[in-house]
This record gives C-alpha cells, structure tokens and sequence, in this order.
C-alpha cells in the first residue's frame, strides 16, 4: 500500500462530545486548515475565537425542523464522497459549487447515556442521530479521500500525521479510521435497535444486532494460542465490565469470566440485610456464605473449599474494610471485586502488588431484565437473562414434614448460590454458608456425590470430627429424575431440600423424603447455567 497521501485542506466538525474539542480545532486551523461547523460545536469553537464556517453557509439552507435537518444536503455529501482524480465528480462539483471536505470529525448524539439515564421515550427518539451516522458513512466509504475521526481519542494521532506530512494523512491512517467508524456505526445502530426491541417487548426480532466498546485488549484467551479482547456493551449493570480497577496486574480472559460470576452470585444478597462474600474458581462458586461482618463471611465461604480457593475470586456485596481485606489476602487470591472500599482496605490489597482490586460502584439487580449472548458455531444464543429470585418464588411443601424456620433460612440461602453453579448443580448449606458444592456432572447423582466428598475433605481440613453436610440442607437446581440424587444427599446427611419439581418421577422422590424424614419443598422454577 502506498502512502496516497490526502491534503487536508477543509475540516467539518460536528460533535456532542467536546472533550478536546478546542485544542484539536486551533491545532487545525495552525495547519492551515478551514473549519466548517454546526449548531453548539461552532459556538464553542467561537467563542474560543476560532474562524469557523457555519454548514447552513455552505448549504444555503439553514438548519431547520429543531436541528434534524442541517447537514443532509448536497453540498455537504458531495464535498464527502467525491473522487478526486474522477473527471466526472470533478465536473459535478464544479457545476454545483461544491468544496471538498478533506476530515470529518463527528461524535453522534447520546444515545446509549440518554437510555441509561432513565429518559422518556420521547427524548430518546430525540437523541437518535440521523445526519452524523449519514456523514460517518459517506466519508468512511470514501476513505481513499477522506479521513473520519468517530473518537477524541484519535486526535493526537491526525495531527501527528498532519505535521509530519506536510498537512496531508496517509491512505493507511484513513483506512483504519474508517474501519472504526463503521464500527461505530454498528455498535450505535445495536444500541438502538435493542433498544427498540425492548419498548415493543420483542424477544426475538428478525434482526438482532451486537455491539460493544473494545475495553482493553487481552494477552490472550482461555488458551495462550488464543486471541482475546474485552468490550462494554451499552447495558450499564454495574460489574467488572464497568469497575475501577484500583491496583494489580491486568485482568486476564479467565479473571474477567470468573470476576464477573463472582460479582453476580454475591449480588444476590441485599447488602442492607446481610454482608455475604462469594469466592470463584473456574466460573463456579466454591465456597459462599452470609455474616453480620464480611469477615466472617468470608471465613464461613473458605471452610467450604479451602483447596479450591486458593488463586480463586473474592466478590462482596458491601465496602470492603480493613479487617476483611487482611483475612483475604492471607492467602493467594486472584482478583477481590466489591461496590466499595475503604482507603484502609486499599491500602492493605497494596501490599499484594499483582492482586487485583476492582471497585463497582455498585451491585447489580439480580431481578432487573437483560440479555445474554452465546455464540455458537455460525449463530448466536440470545436469552433474557435469569432474574428469577428465590424471596420472589412461593415454596410448595411436598412432604409430610414441613421444614423449620432454620431451614427455611437456608434453603433459600442454598438456591440463591445453585443460581450461580453450572449444571447440574447441587449445594449443600448450613448456617447460611455453603458446606459443599457439585457443579458441571453429567448426572445429578454424581454433583450429589462430589459435593458430599468435598465437605468430608473440608471437614479434614479443618480438623472437624464430622462434615458439615450433616444436618444441612440441600438445593438442586434442577429436578430430580430418580430417588438416587436425593438418597445421596440424605446420606450426606441433609434434613431438608429445596428443587424445582417437575419430574415425572415426582411422587418417587417425594416418597423417599417421606421416608427418611427428609422436608422437601418444590420452587417450580430451575435454574440451568451452561
């Protein structure tokens, strides 16, 4: 590729974001290059006492209809889209009176943190650009005459090239801007048209686009040999993906993955009841409970799996102080995520230099609606996300024996964490602590199993004379098909278990809790992850 070098000798700048606006506009102008503007953006570069151009002087027609029509014209399109070295354009432009635009510099309207404020849908529609997007696409098209600036950012990069070549930008540099804007482009039509879908209350229209704003690029992904990146889409929901790292080295692909299952599961807890701590490994909870402190919250959630937990993922649901950042930093541990912390605590994870402190500013909304994605090969998944919460779900007793308020306390605890454990899952609780999990097994009966050997390990451990599954309570996230994962979790030592319901088998399970005392109460709701 040649360095085709383009001569900028006219600018046209439309922007709602102004950030750097100023300083780019007069480095321009030192440049020798003419300002074309409209509405607020040539006001502020007014005022700044730049020379600038207005677009209704260029078009002859002033802005109109509250703004909505001022740069859809010729004038404006044709000084966008026309080859230079055409003989025709040239003619055409001659013939109409139409000037070149060398670079366009245009951020769109607000759309996505007009959405994210809550506005009315009125102000919405309002802030759906027409002419910017027009324009981004006209001059990305013709990139092999124009340069398109969709991002701030991107401002230092012009006028290094500017100055270095005499004024003009090189094919190379135009390219790969015109490929980020219509990224743009897509990512803002994404934005709104999902948007859309859920005004009409569509979950499945003909058409659904993704987008998102490249975060950081990874090392790599799940693998070394793979390749990775992180994006934020336009779904604010406070997590890792819009948390303040505040220390340690960068999140790797398996961090982000874990952090984010993290996050979610200790989310669950309303932090205005309960301090509760969730620890991670492998996207799977190992260890969870609720205490009247995040200490003992987290000391609780380490007994369950103290092996598992090492190099693992720490989420709590309120400010981390001081003496819990200590506790959680005695041992190896990855990445620490919470709403808060106090200045103490940052302080203390400090000292581990390549542990990671993320603060969120907040939890997520276990019931708020949303969306996820999986892709499959040569398609995507898209399904509501699971806002489904156990306070919200009316338990039917099932067996003879009704099951205590004390377990009733933690069998809701129990199916809250089995949201969060991929399938098929089995939690043992007590204590409104995790005592053992089974997450991932092919059969039930087998996470009933593993979840049981975990305690017993557990219970090794911590010197204990018995596990801790005996008089805990058991959640399945599922259904149970057959009697034998349920007389696994009696053996255990379980007293009571909360499951959906909904086998055929029912009434088979039903009598085997009966017949070992066992209180057994249905959700009718499941919860499968993959």
């Amino acid at each position: 590729m040649t360095e085709r070098l383009r001569r900028v000798s006219r600018a046209l700048i439309s922007v709602s974001d102004k950030s750097g606006l100023v300083e780019f506009a007069r480095a321009l102008a030192a440049e020798g290059v003419e300002l074309v503007s409209t509405g607020g953006t040539r006001k502020a570069l007014a005022d700044a006492g730049l020379s600038v151009l207005e677009v209704s002087e260029v078009t002859g027609f002033p802005e109109m209809m509250d703004g909505r029509v001022k740069t859809l014209h010729p004038k404006i399109h044709g000084g966008l889209l026309a080859i230079r070295d055409n003989a025709d354009h040239a003619a055409a432009m001659r013939s109409h009176g139409i000037e070149p635009i060398d670079l366009l510099v245009v951020s769109l309207y607000p759309f996505e943190a007009t959405v994210a404020k809550g506005a009315d849908f009125e102000t919405c529609i309002e802030n759906i650009d027409i002419g910017g997007p027009a324009m981004i696409r006209a001059a990305a098209k013709n990139h092999a005459e124009v340069a398109v600036v969709v991002d701030p950012s991107d401002y230092a990069v012009v006028l290094a090239e500017l100055r270095q070549h005499g004024g003009a930008t090189t094919l190379a540099l135009r390219r790969k801007l015109a490929a980020k804007a219509y990224a743009r482009t897509g990512v803002y039509d994404a934005a709104i048209s999902n948007w859309f879908a859920g005004q009409l209350s569509d979950p499945a229209p003909a058409l659904r686009a993704i987008g998102g704003h490249l975060i950081e690029p990874l090392r790599y992904g799940e693998n070394p040999h793979q390749s990775a990146a992180f994006y934020r889409t336009s779904d604010l929901r406070p997590g890792v993906a819009t948390a303040r790292q505040v220390q340690g080295k960068k999140l790797s692909y398996n961090n982000i993955n874990d952090t984010d299952a993290a996050y979610e599961c200790v989310a669950e807890f309303d932090p205005q009841r309960t301090a509760a701590c969730v620890i991670v490994k492998h996207a799977n909870p190992c260890g969870a409970a609720e205490g009247a402190s995040l200490i003992e919250a987290y000391r609780k959630a380490l007994a369950c799996d103290p092996v598992s937990a090492f190099g693992g993922i720490v989420a709590v649901n309120r400010k981390l102080d001081a003496e819990a950042a200590r506790a959680i930093t005695d041992i190896f541990t990855e990445v620490i995520i919470a709403p808060e912390a106090s200045e103490e605590a940052i302080a203390v994870v400090g000292a581990k230099k390549n542990l990671r402190l993320l603060i969120a500013d907040g939890l997520p909304d276990p019931r708020a609606a949303g969306m996820t994605v999986k892709s499959v090969a040569g398609g995507l998944l898209v399904q509501s996300r699971d806002n489904a919460v156990v306070d919200d779900m009316k338990l039917k007793v099932v067996t003879r024996r009704a099951p205590t308020n004390a377990e009733l306390t933690d069998l809701a605890f129990a199916f809250r964490i089995a949201k969060h454990v991929k399938s098929n899952t089995i939690v043992y609780a007590k204590d409104r602590a995790t005592v053992g999990i089974g997450a991932g097994q092919m059969s039930r009966i087998d996470s009933a199993r593993i979840a049981a050997r975990k305690a017993e390990d557990a219970a090794k451990a911590a010197g204990l004379q018995a596990p801790l599954t005996k008089g805990s309570v058991v959640a399945s996230d599922a259904f149970f098909p057959f009697a034998d994962g349920l007389l696994a979790a009696v053996e255990a030592g379980a007293t009571a278990v909360i499951q959906p319901g909904g086998s055929v088998r029912d009434d088979e399970v039903i009598k085997a809790a009966d017949d070992h005392g066992i209180a057994m109460v249905f959700t009718g709701t499941r919860h499968f992850r993959h």
